[in-house]
């Protein structure tokens, strides 16, 4: 029995071997596929022409506004995008309450925040083909500062990782395959170990699908709000603008002074201990004159 066990173990851990090479020529053929069928698109694009290529180009503008996914040339491009907008208003906090009111309006919720008296800064996220709208909603809450808008094309991330997914999916459905023929804890334990390996990198290629997909289907707007200048202004009168007034005047007749005085010990440690030193000489001889003096009867 022992002698039919090690010609067994031996072909399964050759045939293993093979698996794992053929699972590695597929995923490098799966992965070049993409890639030679985007050249193959290309040279199709060039050949048909500069006549034919204003028309689609006109079309791809036309459809950028409607979603993440656009036509251009014929395919599906999958578009991550992403806005900053600065604003300055005079209610920094109502005009934060504002825009969660705008993302939650557009399909989208607000994530990162913080907001203090004099600024804010919140991350408002909504559904890509809302987000033309919702910047157009965001600028009417104050002063735009600042406007930038961001299209990156993720097509060609997308369709790699779908490649490899399927070749991952075939792999990991072969080792399991072996593993159910496998005969010995020792022939158990290696298929095992490969398929775990093999699983690991599976579910690192589907976190990395979902995260692509999560660009493509959300777009993030970076909002910064900061007080304007006239509310600024405003609060430096009344009451409170009058306590801030004599605050700082204090304040800075406080350090005037210590200054003054920081400039003048020098000189009164110079001109000053000598006339201290001679003072209490003169202090002593009175006191001893006193002293010695007979009392009056």
């Amino acid at each position: 029995m022992r002698a039919r066990a090690k010609p067994s173990a031996m072909m399964l851990v050759v045939l293993g071997m093979t698996v794992g090479l053929l699972s590695g020529c597929t995923g490098e053929r799966d992965a070049a596929a993409p890639h030679r069928a985007s050249a193959g698109a290309g040279d199709a694009r060039a050949e048909s022409g500069n006549a034919a290529d204003a028309p689609a180009a006109q079309g791809g503008e036309g459809d950028r506004g409607g979603g993440a996914t656009v036509r251009i040339d014929g395919a599906d491009r999958k578009l991550a995008r992403t806005a900053r907008l600065e604003l300055t208003a005079a209610d920094v906090s109502a005009t934060v309450r504002r825009a969660r009111q705008v993302a939650t309006g557009a399909g989208g919720y607000t994530g990162q925040e913080r907001v203090d008296g004099h600024s804010a800064s919140v991350e408002v996220v909504v559904p890509s083909d809302q987000l033309d709208a919702v910047l157009g909603e965001l600028t009417s809450l104050g002063e735009v500062v600042r406007r930038q808008q961001r299209t990156e094309d993720v097509t060609e991330q997308v369709v790699d990782v779908e490649s490899r997914l399927a070749s991952q999916r075939a792999s990991v459905q072969r080792v399991r395959a072996l593993l159910e023929r496998a005969s010995s804890i020792s022939e158990i334990t290696s298929v095992e170990s490969e398929l775990t390996e093999r699983q690991s990198e599976l579910e690192s290629l589907q976190a990395r699908q979902e995260a692509l997909a999560g660009r493509v289907a959300t777009a993030t707007v970076s909002l910064s709000v900061s007080r304007s200048a006239v509310a600024a202004e405003q609060d430096e009168d009344g009451v409170l603008g009058g306590l801030a007034a004599g605050w700082r005047a204090f304040t800075g007749f406080l350090g005037d002074a210590l200054t003054v005085l920081a400039a003048a010990l020098p000189f009164l440690a110079f001109f000053g201990l000598p006339a201290a030193a001679g003072a209490w000489q003169l202090f002593r001889r009175r006191r001893r004159r006193v002293v010695g003096e007979p009392v009056p009867e």
